[in-house]
């Protein structure tokens, strides 16, 4: 996912299925990397706290689906993306990244194997054209066809406490049954072969579902969830709520906490980074780098001590004033009803605890460092 930008007013914004009714139904719109998302409908925090509490539905439509199909399709996702997608099982999926040869984001990614010889991978939608021209360059030396499907589904999610309860009257697949990262194939809302997903980018339990982009279909389905869900107060909800969800769960944005410049072992992220599986993209790098001693700065979880919000962009200094890192997401916590940030320090400044200044409008404001994740959802009671 990738951060908003500016209020939506061009014609020449990729819109989704849903769009005139985002539109009908009074929500703000922005221009999200080149699509007139909506950002929000009744208001974030009421948005961000019915996820929290009771279940929220999101268009994510604009998200990418790049499919890879061939005897050597493995190979390709191998070689094209940095976890080790020989250990999923077929119905199963897993969080991932494409990298640069010298070990940065291009994006991260999530991978679904459909079959032995057919990987489907989600991308963000405002990186959607390279990372599809990135895959089909390198793909070339293996035997497989890559395909952009993007333009085929419409993909709704389905977040919350109350999200099985609402999803499970609209399909007969035993919704329960689906493990976390893990998806099948089955009917919704009468609607055949729907990719039913257990994943999420809001902390919360929840699914997604991959439906035909035709108009028609996607505004039906949309409406016939949220009928499902009125019992629990559900809300849709745009993508400031789906912003602030990730920032509580400590979960990363490209354009933010990845980008071209952050290398997997400063994001934290290595444990999702198969070094010792065959050749992929960024590994010697890497390599490279772990046995130079690691990286020079680290990515930390803050909260505000003093009143005030550390911003996307805002210094991190000392309490002596010393600039030694820079936000890059920060906002208001509505579920904790905290200020929180994540920013890059150097690792001397990284332990738990440490207090630090981040610079408000030309004021340092006291922050300490905490573990993340800022918010982890409670365990299922037996």
């Amino acid at each position: 996912m990738s951060s908003p930008s500016v209020p939506a007013t061009a014609s020449s914004l990729q819109k989704t299925a849903l769009n005139l009714t985002h539109r009908q139904c009074g929500a703000k719109m922005v221009d999200f990397g080149g699509w007139d998302m909506p950002v929000e409908y009744a208001g974030l925090i009421a948005e961000h706290m019915a996820v929290r509490t009771r279940v929220g539905l999101f268009d994510v439509s604009h998200m990418g689906e790049i499919q890879l199909r061939g005897p050597e399709a493995l190979d390709a996702v191998q070689f094209v993306s940095m976890n080790d997608a020989s250990k999923l099982a077929e119905g199963q999926a897993h969080y991932s990244a494409l990298l640069t040869p010298q070990g940065t984001f291009v994006d991260d990614i999530l991978v679904y194997k459909l079959s032995p010889n057919d990987y489907l991978l989600v991308v963000n939608a405002g990186t959607r054209p390279k990372d599809y021209a990135s895959i089909k360059q390198h793909a070339q030396r293996f035997h497989c066809h890559v395909s952009d499907y993007s333009d085929h589904y419409s993909q709704l999610a389905i977040q919350g406490p109350q999200a099985l309860a609402t999803l499970q009257k609209l399909t007969r697949v035993n919704l329960d049954a689906i493990r976390n990262y893990w998806f099948v194939w089955g009917q919704v809302c009468g609607v055949h072969n729907v990719l039913i997903s257990r994943t999420g980018y809001t902390g919360e339990d929840g699914f997604e579902i991959y439906i035909p982009s035709d108009e028609a279909t996607t505004t039906r389905v949309w409406q016939e969830i949220l009928d499902a869900g009125r019992e629990f107060d559900i809300v849709p909800c745009g993508l400031g709520a789906r912003n602030t969800l990730r920032l509580e769960a400590s979960m990363p944005l490209y354009g933010h906490e990845i980008t071209e410049e952050t290398n997997v072992f400063e994001t934290g992220l290595d444990r999702f980074c198969k070094l010792d599986k065959p050749e992929f993209l960024g590994q010697e790098a890497l390599k490279k780098l772990q046995e130079a001693g690691g990286p020079r700065r680290k990515l930390v979880g803050m909260e505000m001590i003093e009143r005030g919000i550390g911003r996307d962009g805002y210094p991190i200094c000392t309490l002596a004033g010393e600039q030694i890192g820079v936000v890059t997401s920060g906002s208001p916590a509505p579920f904790l009803k905290k200020n929180i940030a994540l920013g890059y320090v150097p690792p001397a400044h990284s332990a738990l605890d440490t207090e630090l200044a981040i610079k408000i409008r030309g004021q340092d404001v006291r922050a300490r460092i905490v573990a993340q994740p800022f918010y982890r959802r409670p365990k299922k009671r037996a």
